[in-house]
């Protein structure tokens, strides 16, 4: 079934990129454990629901590898590793996403304010429809993530959280995705 609305994610057109959830980085967060737990939950649910997953690091030999919980979700894969903050000049990573062949990008990780952002508006102008996980994305200070979120909002990326983006996908009750991703969704219940 097609999306009602460019701003609503369709799973069949739908890629998660989750961006540079590495180890150094992620201790610094001050949000670290509630962002990995709905970076975690969307991995999961996007392992149900059929959509590709893409993780990138920025500078490994610095920032270290993918935090463990996230790694281990995602199960194998190939990280795309980068030097530029945004991950649309990595010619890997555009040649991974049009693979795909996804009109919708749902950005999560690290850090809001300089490589979701950048990549977020940077997707934008390549024609892709962005959705950003607030509850799923974080910078070391709170207030980056907030302006971050509205220089996003004001450029036309559509900014949910990890709930929200899992009823969107999922759009109707009673089937057999939407009780596939249930318990994900009672999980965060007993997080918060």
């Amino acid at each position: 079934m097609p999306s009602l609305s460019p701003w609503l994610p369709d799973c069949d057109d739908t890629v998660l990129v989750i961006v540079d959830v590495q180890e150094r980085l992620a201790a610094v967060m001050r949000r670290r454990d509630e962002t990995v737990a709905r970076i975690v939950m969307l991995a999961s649910a996007a392992q149900i629901l059929g959509v590709p997953v893409i993780v990138t690091r920025q500078n490994p030999n610095g920032l270290g590898d993918t935090v463990k919980e996230v790694a281990d979700v995602v199960g194998v894969h190939e990280p795309v590793d980068k030097m530029a903050f945004c991950c649309r000049e990595d010619a890997g990573f555009s040649d991974i996403l049009a693979d795909t062949w996804r009109g919708q990008v749902v950005l999560v990780g690290l850090e809001a304010h300089i490589c979701v952002t950048q990549t977020a508006l940077a997707l934008v102008e390549d024609g892709y429809h962005v959705h950003v996980v607030a509850d799923a994305t974080c910078s070391r200070r709170d207030r980056d993530a907030e302006i971050a979120f509205d220089r996003l909002r004001q450029a036309g990326v559509s900014v949910t959280t990890a709930e929200a983006l899992l009823y969107e996908l999922v759009g109707v009750a009673g089937t057999d995705r939407f009780r596939a991703i249930l318990p994900l969704v009672k999980a965060l219940d007993s997080d918060s």
